[in-house]
């Protein structure tokens, strides 16, 4: 399985990573993303 943002699809060779449930899906979120997530694209 390849490990990689649902956001912008970074690989986890460049970012961290946190589990999120989207959608009723487990998923990862890099920590560049996150912000945006929890305050929204502006």
């Amino acid at each position: 399985m390849e490990t990689k943002c649902f956001v912008c699809g970074v690989n986890d060779k460049e970012r961290v990573y946190l589990p999120c449930i989207h959608a009723g899906e487990q998923k990862l979120v890099c920590v560049r993303c996150l912000p945006i997530l929890i305050h929204g694209a502006h």
